[in-house]
């Protein structure tokens, strides 16, 4: 028989059901991708950890938000690196969004942030904000699901690079 939690070099499989990622990595390039990202991702793969990382990972030649999409849904977890520009950038939104409809464990790093002012949209976060509340007028609900899935993600227990 089968084990529910047994890896193998392209999938993993958990109470029946396939994955082909342990871990998809939401980030602000910009941000963080050469140092902090860079350095946690090599870190998990060198622990076994199969992470899906958009610059490793994304098939060329094929649409990116339809890849990543795809990726976040078949991670068994997110790790979601909350930097001072993420909610700036409306493909983290997206992948955030999703993060949180796909119902994913995800754990969010605060990277030079303080965890409050990412769950009450302060600073940097009420500026991004105000910026896609002008481009989306038409939209207000997508702003709005982005709004909730960065509170509901921010109000996880997560790491705080502070403290590190």
């Amino acid at each position: 028989m089968e084990s529910t939690n047994k890896a193998s070099s392209s999938s993993t499989r958990t109470s029946g059901r396939s994955w082909s990622n342990h871990v998809f990595l939401s980030f602000r390039g910009e941000d963080t991708r050469r140092g902090f990202t860079d350095h946690l991702f090599a870190s998990l793969e060198r622990k076994g950890i199969k992470t899906f990382k958009d610059d490793h990972d994304l098939e060329r030649g094929k649409a990116i938000s339809v890849e990543l999409m795809k990726a976040i849904e078949d991670s068994m977890f997110a790790l979601i690196i909350l930097s001072p520009n993420y909610a700036s950038s409306t493909w983290c939104l997206d992948e955030l969004q999703k993060i949180v409809e796909c119902e994913k464990e995800a754990f969010p790093i605060f990277h030079g942030v303080d965890p409050s002012d990412v769950r009450h949209q302060r600073g940097s976060f009420a500026k991004a904000f105000q910026e896609h509340e002008e481009k989306f007028r038409e939209d207000k609900e997508k702003v709005e699901r982005w709004r909730d899935a960065l509170r509901q993600v921010a109000s996880y227990s997560g790491w705080d690079s502070k403290d590190q």
